[in-house]
């Protein structure tokens, strides 16, 4: 009969009362360095939306400052029921999704083109990523003088040395301009997402699937685009983030009109124009909340994006 020995525990450190000050003084100090930044960002972001929150509920005409009164709801109710409102939430929904949907075709197209190995690559690569940096006013202005320009413009130029028709885009197309103007800055994003989903996928699996015969257009159908749903998702809800607050293209091309002004340009209109400082924050306060839930829902597919890479790894 042998006898076992149990290797002894160690004991556990007890902790006291003394040292839970200690813990808080630790655990604030290395807060401490984040505070201004916290109270920084408090300070620029979330008083003046409170600010405008409130002032949503108020009858408030800058004009007669002294003639504000208490409005309750009624400014989100003239919001949802005026019919030019109305109808620049309508061109706001129409611009985000054309501009969205023809950004993510053109980006998988050029992303399915750059994962695969040519000469000049990295330089291809790097003049596709140019118009995302370009800043948004500049682009819009090149689109209206430099491109869409009925006298001098690159478009009529082309046509002309064709013989073809010399078109106003602007005037004819309106929302087609604006529209095609946020697709050439918005590609270059869409790109890169779905070009990093891409470049994570299973080459082994790929491969496995050529072996067995399979066919290009049978390996994109079935393995490269389930595994690009959830990066085609992320690039679809980011988008939509950005473009429903887009007021740049809006204002610089076509100023609002032709029936191209959307929530953000109306509300700029209604505060700066009309001065009705009540109706301007309701719909900006609209316009914050659709954003916030466009971004719940990229934070999960975000989340889940993580949580497969962790998987894999």
């Amino acid at each position: 009969m042998t006898a076992t020995t149990t290797a002894p525990r160690a004991a556990t450190p007890v902790r006291t009362t003394e040292d839970r000050p200690h813990a808080r003084l630790r655990a604030w100090a290395t807060r401490a360095p984040l505070l201004p930044a916290l109270v920084f960002m408090i300070t620029v972001t979330q008083l003046p939306f409170v600010a405008t929150l409130v002032i949503s509920f108020f009858d408030w005409n800058s004009l007669y400052p002294d003639a504000r009164s208490f409005a309750g709801l009624a400014n989100y109710g003239e919001v949802l029921t005026d019919p030019d409102l109305r109808r620049s939430v309508w061109t706001t929904v129409l611009l985000t999704v054309a501009v969205v949907l023809a950004s993510l075709v053109l980006g998988l197209l050029l992303a399915l083109l750059l994962d695969r190995r040519f000469r000049g690559r990295g330089l291809v690569r790097t003049l596709l990523i140019a118009p995302f940096l370009v800043v948004p006013v500049a682009a819009a202005l090149l689109w209206k003088h430099v491109l869409y320009n009925p006298e001098y413009g690159l478009f009529n130029g082309l046509l002309h040395y064709v013989g073809g028709p010399q078109p106003d885009w602007i005037s004819e197309t309106p929302l087609l301009a604006v529209e095609a103007s946020l697709v050439w800055q918005w590609t270059p994003f869409m790109m890169l997402i779905l070009l990093a989903g891409l470049q994570s996928r299973d080459h082994q699996q790929i491969e496995a699937a050529r072996v067995d015969g399979a066919s290009d257009w049978q390996i994109f159908r079935h393995l490269t685009l389930p595994h690009l749903r959830r990066y085609l998702e992320l690039g679809a809800l980011l988008g939509s983030i950005y473009i429903v607050q887009n007021f740049d293209a809006v204002f610089t091309i076509t100023s609002g009109g032709l029936g191209t002004a959307n929530l953000p340009y109306t509300v700029y209109q209604t505060f700066y124009q009309a001065h009705e400082n009540g109706l301007a924050s309701a719909a900006g306060v609209l316009v914050v909340i659709g954003s916030i839930i466009i971004a719940t829902f990229a934070l999960r597919v975000v989340s889940s994006l993580f949580r497969e890479e962790a998987g894999r790894s």
